[in-house]
């Protein structure tokens, strides 16, 4: 932890580190890397000494608290396992919070084997029933979608949906969430088994789903005929990004959507090249 990130960069600039083009909270030279997130910092070294060099640097400078291991960076659970060379990713206690949130009616709820219904179509549902149950819908709405950025894609195109009701939810939303969290509590310590093989290039699958939304009910909504893009990039064989949100505008086709959604993934899929290429060399080899 790092009580004085106003000055990090003119710090690190001070030890030789350079600032990276892509994502201006990450840090690097010969054989270092440190990504800084607020007041958290990762150091990934090529050995422990220069770690540790870089650590007795920084304390001249700042007052460091310095933890074990990563297990539990920005909430995140992190397991390796040497036996099958995985790296485990999750988030129990983030959900566990969620259940204890929503009381009841979760903690005594069945689980769920997926976390929303084939093909239901939510909508605003002015005139259906109000909800029954009294915990924050936007607040249960926000920690579900740190939950899906972070290590349960699984879930991001169940949230997104939720989430757009989040101003005047009705009991069908209610429902919704409801479902995702039962899905959940199935699997409170599934998380993102990343398996590196070296011999996998960066890849990205693209899809859209053309007017999902559009139905009898929500013909009169402007927002039903937009179309909903997911692109997932993976690199050395392991999910590194996923994204599933409505697209801006409005596409006439099948064939429309899907060339916007190929668009919009080369945005990050682009930077996320550029990323790889800087970074290539620190420790001496060369990304695919």
């Amino acid at each position: 932890h790092l009580r004085d990130t106003l000055t990090l960069d003119v710090k690190l600039g001070g030890y030789g580190f350079k600032q990276s083009k892509i994502d201006p909270c990450i840090f690097f030279q010969d054989g270092l890397i440190l990504i800084s997130w607020v007041d958290d910092c990762l150091i990934f070294s090529k050995s422990k000494d220069l770690a540790d060099e870089l650590i007795s640097s920084l304390q001249n400078s700042f007052t460091l608290t310095e933890e074990e291991d990563v297990s539990a960076y920005l909430g995140l659970e992190v397991k390796f396992c040497k036996d099958t060379d995985t790296v485990t990713l999750s988030q129990p206690y983030l959900i566990k919070r969620i259940i204890e949130v929503m009381g009841a009616s979760i903690s005594e709820a069945n689980t769920k084997s997926t976390p929303s219904v084939y093909k239901e179509i939510l909508h605003k549902d002015e005139n259906g029933p109000s909800r029954r149950l009294d915990w924050n819908y936007r607040s249960v709405a926000g920690m579900l979608n740190y939950l899906a950025a972070s290590t349960q894609p699984n879930i991001l195109f169940a949230v997104h949906k939720c989430a757009r009701f989040a101003a005047n939810p009705k009991l069908s939303h209610e429902r919704a969430i409801k479902r995702i969290v039962q899905y959940l509590k199935g699997a409170p310590d599934g998380g993102i088994i990343l398996r590196p093989n070296p011999k996998d290039e960066i890849k990205c699958y693209v899809d859209a789903d053309f007017a999902g939304g559009y139905s009898n009910e929500t013909k009169d909504d402007p927002i039903s005929v937009y179309s909903c893009p997911g692109y997932v990039i993976f690199y050395f064989g392991c999910l590194v990004l996923w994204v599933s949100k409505l697209q801006s505008e409005i596409s006439l086709s099948t064939v429309e959507a899907e060339y916007i959604a190929l668009s919009a993934s080369m945005r990050d899929l682009i930077l996320f090249v550029d990323q790889v290429n800087e970074l290539s060399n620190i420790f001496g080899e060369t990304a695919p």
